[in-house]
């Protein structure tokens, strides 16, 4: 760790309190003088330390920035394994995940960011990331999956930010299928899930899960072409929510991951459907068909019935609920 790093996790750990700079600099083992240039450079980054003279330095209490050592904190034994690292500001964490899986980056690294210039969704769309409301996140995936199971990971990545929000909110996310989470009619997560497929193989070389969640509505709010669409879980900030929330993440989709072709996620999955029961419609060659979403089996397929009655499974593709 930088030392930054421990500086945010001495005052992270006494939250609320005062620590002297010549207590942090004899726990840290460096200098006054140095304790309070990095002091200096994280109130510039936004971090809320409020600094007085004889009494030292104190983080606010509702201190909400991303950090690693505020993450870590809340990790369980098994996420606390992963290889994470926190940035302010990136082009897009899948694309920077993509080259550390190409260039041989072992399972398990992890990428978080509080802002995105160019977040990625599905279809090539643009997935908007302003700075310091959301938590972007990618993990490097090695699964010894064929492609045919790769929507395992996906909708065991949408079950598990469904339950850590659950933990937090008092308010029940639902999933539409395949990679998306709402909240009150409104999209607060987004799921982009890339891969390299072995030709000889066919089993996947890696993937690249993306996860894109809106805490908290921008102060200017969503754009217009989304605004329509996009919530978010908080409306009002929280202490030390998106660490919380993205560490709690992890801990889920962790422990799903480990046992993926046991499936146990599935029924959690199903429970949560936006879709089950409601006529949708269905892009099919570039058109959008009207249906009705019957159900989804145990391999994340969705059962969907045609006006001419014909029933089909899809594996994957895009749908939108018909209002």
């Amino acid at each position: 760790m930088t030392l930054k790093d421990k500086i945010i996790e001495l005052l992270d750990f006494n939250r609320g309190a005062y620590l002297s700079g010549e207590e942090i600099a004899a726990m840290l083992n460096v200098t006054r003088a140095s304790v309070w240039k990095a002091v200096k450079s994280l109130q510039k980054e936004g971090y809320e330390i409020s600094a007085v003279t004889n009494k030292g330095y104190c983080l606010s209490e509702y201190t909400d920035i991303l950090s690693l050592p505020g993450i870590s904190k809340y990790l369980s034994t098994e996420a606390g394994e992963l290889c994470i690292e926190v940035h302010k500001k990136v082009d897009s964490t899948n694309t920077m995940m993509r080259q550390r899986a190409v260039s041989g980056s072992a399972e398990g690294c992890v990428i978080i960011a509080g802002e995105q210039t160019n977040g990625r969704g599905r279809f090539g769309r643009s997935f908007y990331s302003p700075s310091d409301t959301g938590i972007y996140m990618s993990l490097l995936l090695r699964p010894t999956l064929t492609t045919d199971n790769s929507v395992l990971i996906t909708t065991s990545a949408a079950v598990a930010v469904c339950e850590a929000i659950e933990k937090i909110l008092s308010k029940t996310p639902q999933i539409k299928w395949v990679n998306d989470i709402y909240i009150d009619g409104k999209k607060v997560c987004g799921i982009l899930t890339e891969a390299s497929l072995g030709l000889e193989s066919g089993m996947l070389e890696y993937v690249v899960l993306g996860i894109g969640v809106n805490v908290y509505r921008p102060d200017n709010g969503f754009p217009d072409e989304i605004k329509h669409i996009a919530g978010a879980i908080f409306e009002t900030r929280q202490s030390d929510m998106r660490n919380r929330l993205a560490a709690e993440i992890l801990n889920r989709f962790v422990n799903y991951y480990h046992v993926l072709e046991q499936k146990d996620f599935i029924d959690e999955y199903r429970r949560r459907s936006l879709v089950i029961g409601r006529n949708i419609m269905v892009l099919l060659q570039n058109s959008f068909i009207p249906a009705t979403a019957l159900d989804i089996d145990d391999n994340c397929r969705l059962k969907v019935r045609y006006a001419d009655g014909r029933e089909e499974y899809l594996y994957s593709g895009e749908i939108s609920i018909k209002v």
